[in-house]
């Protein structure tokens, strides 16, 4: 069993600075229907203009993971970490018991795209905490690679909830399966064409796996890249 959502059917929000596409309600976009899935509660994918971004504000109880497809983010929190996120780099931040951050595109000229997911966590009131990693881009080339995951093996980011999350970069000639044993999968497209157990998706799209004893990826024509969330 299955939903899709398509890249068009997700909200909307355009401030000028910044082009703002919600796979789930999130800000002035609200549909009763999509509080989230499991413990996904935001995807959003961000497209923030040169010199522009999210001045200082607060967050709390979520794990919160940037995921960097083309720029650079410049990240400032009040746990005293600085740093420059680029593509290939996954960054988690507990935002626990509170935390206030920025976010900028320090480019004067390019565009920053990127994606803002958020976790619900195991428990509420966890000290705030950072971490940030890159993955080489051959390391995803035609299979699947664990970015986060609760215990943080093979190198991924740790989260505080049993969700692992997998990036993947798909030829038109791959074709992977991952077994859900039980669990719930969320597959979101960051780029290209892919088909997922059977059905054709495009970037933007996402597909929620439910009662489904595996998920069937594979690229399309020219190939595509995906995101696989495996949830409780």
């Amino acid at each position: 069993m299955f939903e899709i959502i398509r890249a068009d059917d997700r909200g909307h929000a355009d401030y000028g600075w910044l082009d703002s596409r919600h796979t789930f309600s999130f800000g002035d976009y609200y549909d009763p229907n999509r509080m989230g899935f499991g413990h996904l509660r935001v995807i959003n994918e961000d497209r923030v203009a040169p010199g522009a971004g999210f001045p200082t504000h607060p967050h709390r109880d979520m794990e919160i993971i940037s995921l960097v497809l083309a720029g650079e983010i410049e990240h400032k929190d009040s746990m005293g970490n600085g740093s420059v996120i680029r593509a290939g780099d996954v960054q988690r931040m507990t935002a626990g018991t509170g935390v206030l951050h920025s976010e900028f595109n320090p480019s004067r000229t390019k565009p920053l795209h990127f994606l803002q997911i958020w976790i619900r966590p195991e428990r509420q009131g966890l000290a705030p905490g950072y971490e940030q990693k890159n993955f080489a881009p051959e390391a995803r080339a035609g299979r699947l690679l664990r970015v986060a995951s609760r215990s943080g093996a093979e190198g991924a980011v740790t989260l505080h909830q049993a969700t692992e999350l997998f990036v993947a970069d798909l030829s038109s000639s791959d074709a992977l399966t991952h077994g859900l044993a039980g669990r719930r999968g969320w597959v979101q497209v960051t780029g290209g064409l892919v088909t997922v157990n059977g059905e054709a998706l495009s970037a933007g799209d996402g597909i929620a796996l439910v009662e489904e004893a595996e998920a069937r990826i594979s690229g399309g024509d020219g190939g595509g890249q995906i995101l696989l969330f495996d949830l409780a």
